[in-house]
């Protein structure tokens, strides 16, 4: 970090053995402002996918469906049967029978909403609401199976495994598209570097006749382009992070309207300049003296 802060605040006159115009100023200002603007979407995606699947996982966590298929004369009897039990159970905060309005809606999406739910043998559904730690799903699977055969218990745990695989995945793709663009940019800066050093060569070879060391031309290369590619990636920051802004956030609930940062996650953006001027120092600064070391 103290190499890096002197790069940046070193000897400016020095940097003057650096052509201040020209394409490889162009291509790692350019670069440093794409890859940085990607980065922020990176970064938008991972938080979006946390904070989505966190919401689903929790709002399944919370609730349960019981699920209750007996013949057309026992499915009231044992509803108000499971009901008690549920009342019972520790950990279950409230219970609620659907209704056949409730549950013609619950198949409207697939069936339409003429479906005469009272003329078909569609299984009578029951919601359930935990408290505090939850109910204990095998101990209440056991009661049910004794007095209500015809109940089934889903805790919604195979909703919810999916959900957090889903979410570990997106987050681990958007921390390694930030790291695919990390070497990217490292690799253009390179070859921005390579090229300057390259088409200086003979002022090099000057600068190292009056007495100029190694060492100061590879700072002087590499503060330019640390500079550079610090401007270039605060530009991309900037529009990057108003991109995500401009995102709609009202409508349908879906990945698509929760995209985006929320809380402290929009100071994160700006972390992304400094790591470009890392990246970038750390290029240059191998490149200039992989260079230089060709030039003797």
């Amino acid at each position: 970090m103290r190499r890096l802060t002197g790069a940046l605040t070193g000897d400016g006159q020095a940097a003057r053995v650096v052509p201040p115009t020209g394409f490889t100023a162009w291509l790692t200002v350019f670069t440093a402002a794409a890859m940085a603007f990607l980065a922020v979407f990176a970064l938008a995606l991972s938080f979006s996918a946390g904070r989505l699947a966190d919401r689903w996982g929790e709002a399944l966590a919370r609730t349960a469906t019981l699920r209750i298929a007996a013949p057309e004369g026992q499915v009231a009897a044992q509803t108000e049967a499971a009901l008690r039990i549920l009342e019972q159970t520790p950990g279950v905060a409230a219970t609620r029978a659907l209704t056949d309005a409730e549950r013609r809606a619950l198949l409207a999406p697939w069936f339409g909403p003429d479906l005469p739910v009272e003329r078909l043998p569609i299984p009578q559904l029951i919601e359930i609401t935990e408290e505090g730690e939850g109910f204990d799903p095998q101990g209440l699977r056991l009661r049910l199976a004794a007095e209500v055969p015809a109940a089934v218990l889903d805790d919604h745990t195979r909703w919810r495994r999916p959900l957090v695989q889903a979410a570990d995945r997106l987050r681990a793709l958007g921390w390694a598209a930030i790291a695919l663009i990390g070497g990217a940019m490292a690799a253009m800066v390179t070859l921005a570097a390579q090229a300057a050093l390259a088409a200086n060569a003979q002022v090099i070879q000057v600068l190292r006749l009056v007495g100029a060391r190694d060492a100061y031309i590879a700072r002087a290369f590499t503060r330019r382009f640390t500079l550079r590619a610090l401007g270039g990636a605060a530009l991309g920051a900037a529009a990057g992070t108003g991109a995500v802004a401009a995102l709609p956030r009202e409508g349908a609930e879906g990945f698509l309207t929760a995209l985006g940062f929320a809380g402290v996650e929009w100071a994160t953006p700006l972390a992304v300049p400094a790591l470009a001027a890392v990246v970038a120092w750390a290029a240059t600064r191998t490149a200039a003296r992989r260079t230089l070391r060709g030039l003797d």
